[in-house]
């Protein structure tokens, strides 16, 4: 039995499907069934429950998973031990992105990081707001930029900077874009963004504070596409504030002035891992770019 292989059985069973499991490892997946079928065999029992929709762990798969979770999370904690002992953090750092790097800093972010910790190896992953979430709490992301509420004491926040959104549709609708016109926006097709995204979840408060919901939805993969659609003419929807703008002073939409939607930009990690090294480093860059205080939300 080797670390790889248990390392390999983990992640098989948080992600659920082999393909993704040997992206998320940097392995070719016959390698990754391999390792697979070596462990299976080693200890005598199936792990998993192979379909076409993906791996579901089996009865053992269950029993298993806790033990080869702690002994991966030991061997990790004794690699971060050492790397503190020799007095400098290296290692990989996982990063969601979820806007624009420019809005997020990014490339201060990255220049910093490089500058002041050169053994660390930074993997940006852009992400819809959910899932960047979710990838924080699950492991696959040592931590990521985020927009929206938390409610989960599991998560290390960094406050950054409220966003501002704004309802945007397009200029020649005919809409009067005044506070009293809910009822002719609300009824247009509205473009969001995916369920796990932060954007679609202030569109859907928008709606239920006025005690309605859209009644025709066209989903778009990002926030450059939702744009380009209002000005095509398609729908409404919301956008940032300094995007709305810059589009509105061009003549490609309308703001609808009855909403003003507020939200704010974090930085994440798991509350449980604020001390690694490299997040620790992770941190300190980022005070020094947004002079961020941190929080462990409630």
């Amino acid at each position: 039995m080797e670390l790889t292989q248990l390392r390999a059985f983990v992640t098989i069973a948080k992600i659920g499907q082999l393909t993704r499991a040997a992206e998320r490892l940097h392995l070719s997946q016959p390698a990754l069934s391999g390792q697979l079928k070596s462990l299976e065999e080693s200890l005598g029992v199936s792990l998993f429950d192979r379909s076409s929709s993906g791996m579901t762990l089996t009865a053992a798969g269950r029993a298993l998973l806790a033990e080869a979770e702690k002994i991966v999370d030991s061997v990790e904690q004794l690699r971060l031990a050492a790397r503190q002992l020799q007095g400098r953090a290296s290692g990989k750092l996982r990063v969601g992105t979820v806007l624009d790097p420019e809005t997020l800093r990014v490339g201060e972010f990255l220049a910093r990081a490089v500058e002041s910790y050169p053994l660390i190896e930074i993997e940006l992953h852009q992400l819809f707001s959910g899932a960047a979430l979710e990838g924080v709490r699950d492991g696959t992301l040592d931590a990521s930029f985020f927009f929206g509420s938390i409610h989960d004491d599991r998560i290390h926040a960094v406050p950054l900077r409220p966003l501002v959104y704004r309802v945007v549709l397009p200029p020649d609708w005919g809409v009067a874009a005044r506070d009293d016109e809910w009822g002719a926006i609300a009824a247009r097709p509205w473009i969001l963004a995916p369920p796990t995204s932060s954007h679609r979840q202030l569109v859907m408060d928008l709606f239920g504070s006025r005690g309605d919901e859209p009644q025709q939805v066209i989903e778009a993969d990002s926030e450059a596409v939702i744009l380009n659609l209002i000005e095509s003419g398609v729908g409404v929807s919301i956008a940032r504030e300094d995007l709305a703008h810059a589009a509105e002073e061009k003549g490609r939409i309308a703001i609808w002035s009855g909403a003003e939607l507020t939200t704010r930009l974090w930085f994440i990690c798991a509350a449980a891992r604020a001390s690694d090294p490299v997040l620790k480093a992770a941190l300190e860059v980022l005070h020094e770019v947004w002079h961020a205080d941190e929080r462990t939300p409630a």
